[in-house]
Order: C-alpha cells, then structure tokens, then sequence
C-alpha cells in the first residue's frame, strides 16, 4: 500500500514531523513500512520551461532546435543573449509558445532512476548542433507511456491556485516532491479503509493524537438527480453476494489523457495513467479504498447492467487479453446477451473504453469477500481492486464514492442512479441495519485493568474520537463510555477490539512496566497440549522423528492407501491441485514421506506425526462442520532387516509410549477382517488390535499389504501404528507415577524356547504366561527374543522368550528362578502341548 505524504497532508490539519520520526511512528503504532520513496530526488530536476523559438535542424528532418525560457533557474547553462537555452528535440508536436517539461544537463531521467546505472544527461551535439539536456516525454518522465510527442502542459493541466511560470520545479508544482510510504500489506488485512489514502490520513492523526475530519463529501446522506435520455436496465440477481449495486450512465464524455495534475497524483500513489475515465475510477479506489468500474455503454448489448453467478462452461475474455471458463461459483457482471466482467475483479474486453467512447456507465458496487476470493483463486486472478474487495468494504461508502467520480469524467448524466441494495436507506442502516457498524458500551475501568493504565474517560473518548470513532463518557444514569463505530471500521466488534484500539492510539511502547491489575493466576493446563508434549519426547527418545504434513492430500494417495476417497469430504476451492481432499487418516501422509527419505540415503528410520482426519460416516458437529478424527500415528522403514521383524519394533516403540504415558497395553489378534479406513493399508493377518488392561482402545499396530508397499514404493521392511489420541488422551489422564526406584541387587536373566502348533497366537502364549507370573512374587519382566518356523514343517513355530527377574531384597539363585520356568513350562505343556526345546 503507497501512501503519499503530499495527499495526506492535504487531509490533515496539522503539520507532520520529519520523514524519520513519522516512519517510527507508523511502524509502531500503524504498520510496518517496508520502504521511503523520495520522489523528490527523482524529480527534483526537472523544470517547466515555455518554448520560445523552434525551428528546424539543418542536418536532420526529423529534429528541431528550440530555443527555452526556464526563467534563469538553473545555473552554469550556456544561454543567448536573451537568456534562452538551446534544446534539440524529435518530438513531431515541439511548436513555440507551447510549455513543456525540460530536463537541463546533470539530471536523471526519471524512468532510469532506479536501473542499475541511471540515464544522467548532459551538454552534447545532436547532428553538429549542441543540446543542453532534453524534453521530456510522458515514459521518460515515468509518469505514463506516450512516446509519441513531449508533454505540452496547459492550464488545466495545473493544480487548482496555480499558475504556470517558467523556471518553476515541476516535482514542487505537480506535487512530485514528496515521500511515499510503501506499508505492507498484510498489516492492514483486518482494516479494509486502510487501503485507502483517505483511511490511513486518519490513522496517522490518530496516532500523533490530533483530531481527523473526513470530508464532508464522504460523510453526508447523498442526493441524486433524476435525469434521462439514455434507456438502462440494472438487476441484481445475487443480492446475498452483491449487498449493494449501483450505477448510473453519463452521456457525451470525452476519453483524453487525464489533466497532469491528475496522473501525477495517481503517480504518487502508484498508479499509472491510463485515460480520464478510467484514472478518475482508480484515483477514487487509491484514494477511498472502494474500487469502481466504467464501461462503454454502446458496447452493453441490450442496454443491460446484470450481477449474477455464472453458468457452468460460460466464457469471458478479459481486460488481461486472456480468456476464461467459469463455474456457477463466479460473481460475473453481464449484459444482455453474456458475461462482460468478473465482479469486483476484472472488466471484459468487449466493453472497455476506449478513445471512441462517447457514452459510459459508472459502477460502484459491493460483493461478498470470500466468494471473490475463492474465485481468484480458481482462475489465478489478483488484482488492486480484489485486493481491496478481499478485506470487506463497507456498502455504505458506495453512495459518496460514486456521486464523487461522477463531478470526475465530465459529460452529462443520462439516466437515475441505480441503487439496488439491501437495506432502505444509509441512515436506517447506519442506526439499525443488516450492515450496522458496532456500538459498544464500555466503562473506563475494563480498558485500564488490560492496559494497565489510568485513563479517565475523557481521555479515552479524546483517543477514539480523533479517528472519528463516536464515542462520550457516561451519561448521569448510566456507568460506561458509548461508543459507536463509524461504518468503514467493521473490524471494530468487542470490547477487547477497543481495548487494543485505545492501546494502539496511546501508543503501546508507553505502557507502564507494571503487572496488569487482574488477577494474574496461571490458566489451568491444556490436557491435549499436555499429551501431544509426552508423546514427541517419548517417541523423539525412541528415535522417531516427528514431521508436519498438510490436513489436505491429493485423491492418488487415499487411493495408494487402499481407503475409500468417497468417504473424504473433497475441497471446492483447494490451495493447489494437488491438495484436493481432507485426508482420513494420518498414516497415508506419513508413508508419502517414506519413500523420499529412503532416496535420501537414510536406511533405517521411523516417522511420527499427530493430526486429524475427517470421514464423512462421522457426519458434521454442531458448527456445521465435519468432525475430526485426532490421530496419533508412526511409521516404522527400513532397507535391510533388523532385530526381529518390523511387527515388534512398531509395537516396542508403541509399548514405550504407553509406558512412558502410565499405562500397560494388550495386543489382540484380528480374528475378523475390519473395513474401515484406519484399518485400511494394514495387512489384518499380521497386525493387532491395541487396548489397555482396563479395556480402553488404543488403535492398531501391524504390517503394511503388499500392495500399499508396492503403491507407495515402500522398503520391505515397513510397519505402522495407527492410535487414537483420544484413546492416549484418556489413558494420560488416569495416569498416576510408575516411578519404581532400582533394584541395589543385581537382575539375572533365563531364556526358554517353547515349541509349539503354527495355530497357537503370540498373545494367547503371552497372556498365559502373565497369569504363572502373577503369583510370583519377585520382580519377573519378560518379552519376546524371536519366532521361528522351520521351512520343511509348517505346523509347529519356536517362541523364544527372554525372562528378567529381580529382588529389591536379596540377591537370586538358581532355587528361586528354576521353579518359575518349571511352573511356565508346565502351564505351557498341559495349555498347548509346547515342548521346552
């Protein structure tokens, strides 16, 4: 956003301090300034001259030797006897008596300012004939594109009170010897008037604490003429996406370049002339934030003005030169046979003005920010005028916008001022309506306790009202300030939001270092905060490593996943192509990262993130919403095989976390096949079914199908876990200290081997073997070392297990481990038929 400081001087009544201390300033209390321009310094040189004598080159048809009067302003020049300085110029329309613009010998040429090595002129021959500096064309002056003659300056080309006279510095008379201010964007996302010169003059008052006026144009209930001559219809058929349509045709207009006083100042608040009507619609978007739009009213078929959506499949061909396909989503603007405009957007080719335009029509409307946004987004379209409808402009300018560009362009109105809005009339809606600014009743204490400071009322209502925010202190009944916002500020809804006005205003770095005067008890814990911690440095100790991938996934890998994409709610106006639904799990996103980190040389790793997942079987919450799913997923790859197989280090690192989270887990087989989409990319038969001993359902851990590895072009060795974070969240929260101090007596270990039936389940082995160890009385801690299957006899597997016993009394000997073997080796035999091998 460029601000000109000539223009906002122009708004204030006061005296502005130094360029240096005015930046601080905004930077503190407005937005950041991201640069100083000083067109001054581009300027600077150039001079209005009159054009005394011009004649022919002797050498050169195309060139003439003029004699200038630049009333002895510039020194060291070499002059005649009547102090003329000579200039050879190309220009076909150089003529006496005209005035120009002269840049003299040891100038820049304003267009190369900022090259890398700028044009700097100086006293040299043209064709024998010596040139002191030149005439200056519109693009060399860098205000335009006009090569085609110099610029001839005529008296309605000056600023109103001032007169042409030779010599006089053409940046100080055209308003050129100025600082702009390039503020960035994204500070003002929330202040839609802040795109606007008329806006952020208000806010620099407020700031140094001086009283801002707008101008009466901009504030007072406006009165339209009826007038005729010219037949148009306007319609609006989406009055919920276009709260306010209007337009009015204005007859016998002459398009021509803007007087220069005009594209100087559209210049300086980094815009380009164009012509007379369309720079009077982009100095009042600069200049009031509303954009507004002309279009030739002899190209509108059918005399017709129409906002509506579009049909699918319809067309339009742009002011860009390019053409487009919409959908019924787009806001277009159309005429009586087809679209002509993407509202709020861009105007179409086939109405633009042009230099036989004799008739017009002026529109000034307002359209719903999120569909112009979705639609930018789908056609790849970002324009000022988008930029400035995005943040939500008020309808209720629109009235003053429009009647001011009509005294602009001249010619005669033709036909009434279409007003098709939502609401009866601006003062009914200013004090009641749909589109009613805020009034918010606060009390001085509520504002002081936030701030910790001590303003009375008085003080408080002096800050508000210098931007022009209506606001007095409490009546005799009533104990708290009113406050009423004006319609441009519609972020302006809560108390918090005059809170944080005020403080702005103040100035935030004056606030006192002093504790505010509330109660300053710490906020209770976040229980899901909590966990998401002991969950990344459980896993981030177990060697995980924790990754961030979008909510949102393309169709290839819900497919490569094997869940179905008809269950995933799809985007209608996706961030890119390739982030086209809500994802139903996490794991699928977590094994899209798989195979490039095992492209980048690492061969053995795991991979954990926490997220959401949306499945339309759930249905949506009571926000309209679809629910989410919280997930708590891990990945386990690895290129060459490790200890055991990539079953047991998935559930290690699972059991770990339940450990470190105070919980015990039981592994159960899936005894019948589940179709849902957790369950999915896991090979069911070589996968498990996780709760805790109190029955809580924790999620599922297990090896991948083959054909999701082979979807993914995952490594061989691969497993996953895919757990419900509520489910840990549930555990985490019963969770009490498991702390056990160490044993001062050594632990001693025994493995024992047990052959048994191929049919015989892990977990049915293990749990038998918890229930021997329940009545052991010394520590025993046991898990699985290895499962064997001899390649020639499929019906019988080795379990072998490893056994760690300890004593916080004494030291162990063989007479207190043999008996709990024997006794595991007994339960063993008479439960399965295993043999101790």
């Amino acid at each position: 956003m460029k601000v000109s400081l000539n223009l906002i001087k122009q708004l204030i009544n006061f005296e502005l301090p130094p360029v240096d201390e005015l930046v601080a300033r905004v930077n503190q209390q407005l937005g950041g300034v991201e640069e100083v321009i000083d067109l001054k310094a581009k300027y600077g040189g150039a001079r209005i001259v009159r054009v005394v004598e011009c004649v022919k080159h002797p050498d050169a048809d195309r060139l003439s030797v003029t004699k200038i009067d630049d009333g002895g302003a510039v020194a060291d020049v070499p002059r005649d006897e009547n102090g003329l300085v000579q200039v050879v110029c190309g220009a076909p329309n150089v003529h006496a008596g005209m005035w120009a613009i002269w840049l003299p010998p040891k100038s820049t040429v304003p267009a190369s300012f900022n090259d890398d090595e700028p044009f700097v002129l100086d006293a040299r021959p043209l064709r024998g004939v010596l040139s002191q500096g030149m005439l200056a064309a519109a693009d060399e002056l860098d205000i335009g594109t006009d090569h085609e003659g110099i610029i001839e300056i005529h008296e309605h080309d000056m600023p109103a009170g001032v007169e042409l006279t030779a010599g006089a510095s053409f940046a100080e008379t055209f308003g050129l010897d100025d600082y702009v201010l390039d503020i960035e964007n994204k500070m003002f996302t929330h202040r839609p008037d802040c795109f606007g010169q008329l806006g952020v003059a208000r806010e620099i008052a407020g700031i140094f604490h001086q009283q801002f006026a707008s101008p009466d144009w901009y504030k007072s209930v406006q009165q339209f003429t009826n007038a005729e001559g010219l037949e148009l219809t306007v319609i609006n058929d989406v009055p919920e996406l276009v709260p306010r349509f209007m337009a009015v045709v204005i007859r016998d207009v002459t398009v021509q370049p803007s007087p220069l006083w005009l594209q100087c100042q559209l210049v300086a608040m980094g815009g380009k002339p164009i012509n007379n009507i369309v720079d009077a619609t982009n100095y009042m978007m600069l200049l009031t934030a509303q954009p507004t739009h002309a279009y030739d009213y002899d190209k509108l078929r059918g005399h017709k003005l129409e906002a509506r959506l579009a049909f699918d499949g319809e067309k339009v061909s742009l002011l860009n030169g390019k053409e487009y396909e919409l959908t019924s989503d787009d806001i277009v603007i159309a005429d009586g046979e087809g679209v002509i405009g993407l509202a709020g957007i861009m105007g179409g080719a086939d109405t633009e003005v042009s230099d036989g335009t004799k008739n017009i029509v002026l529109e000034c409307a307002n359209f719903d920010m999120y569909a112009l946004r979705r639609t930018a987004m789908r056609h790849g379209i970002f324009t000022d005028a988008l930029t400035r409808f995005n943040k939500g402009q008020s309808p209720l300018q629109n009235a003053a916008v429009l009647k001011q560009l009509m005294g602009m362009v001249g010619g005669v109105q033709a036909s009434e001022v279409f007003d098709l809005k939502q609401f009866d009339d601006w003062l009914d809606d200013y004090f009641g309506g749909k589109y009613t600014p805020a009034n918010i009743d606060i009390d001085s204490k509520f504002i002081n306790e936030r701030l910790g400071l001590g303003l009375s009322d008085d003080d408080i209502c002096d800050l508000l009202n210098s931007v022009e925010i209506k606001s007095h202190g409490p009546e005799e009944e009533l104990d708290y300030i009113c406050i009423q916002s004006p319609f441009w500020r519609t972020d302006l809804e809560l108390p918090e939001d005059i809170v944080e006005e005020v403080g702005r205003l103040y100035g935030f770095d004056k606030l006192p270092r002093q504790l505010p005067m509330r109660s300053i008890k710490s906020a209770p814990k976040n229980p899901r905060r909590e966990l998401k911690n002991a969950v990344r440095q459980s896993l981030s100790r177990a060697g995980a490593n924790e990754v961030l991938t979008y909510s949102f996934v393309h169709e290839r890998i819900l497919k490569n996943a094997e869940q179905d994409v008809a269950q995933a709610y799809k985007l209608s106006n996706a961030l890119s192509p390739d982030l086209q639904y809500y994802r139903l799990t996490v794991l699928p996103s977590l094994l899209d990262k798989v195979h490039a980190n095992i492209k980048a040389g690492h061969d053995e790793f795991a991979l954990f993130e926490m997220g959401k997942g949306h499945i339309k079987m759930h249905g949506l919450g009571e926000d309209g919403l679809p629910e989410a799913s919280q997930f708590t997923d891990i990945v386990y790859a690895a290129k060459k095989p490790g200890a055991g197989a990539p079953f047991y280090t998935i559930r290690r690192l699972v059991e770990q976390l339940a450990h470190d989270l105070g919980a015990e887990l039981v592994f159960k087989p899936i005894e019948e096949e589940l179709n849902f989409p957790v369950t999915a990319p896991f090979d069911q038969s070589r996968s498990a079914l996780v709760d805790t001993t109190d029955g809580q359902f924790i999620g599922i851990v297990g090896e991948l199908k083959q054909s999701v590895i082979k979807n993914f072009k995952l490594p061989m060795y691969v497993a996953a876990a895919s757990l419900d974070t509520a489910g840990l969240e549930a555990v985490y929260a019963k969770r009490a200290s498991h702390y056990q101090p160490l044993s001062r007596y050594p632990s001693t270990s025994r493995d024992i081997s047990l052959k048994l039936p191929a049919h015989v389940n892990y977990a049915s082995v293990a749990q038998s073997i918890d229930r021997v160890l329940e009545a052991v009385e010394i520590g025993v801690a046991f898990h699985v070392v290895s499962i064997y299957q001899p390649p020639d006899d499929t019906s019988t597997k080795t379990l072998t297990f490893r056994l760690a016993f300890t004593s916080h009394q004494r030291t162990l000997i063989d007479s207190d481990i043999t008996p709990i073997i024997e006794s595991i080796q007994q339960t063993m035999q008479q439960t399965y038929g295993a043999e101790l091998v």
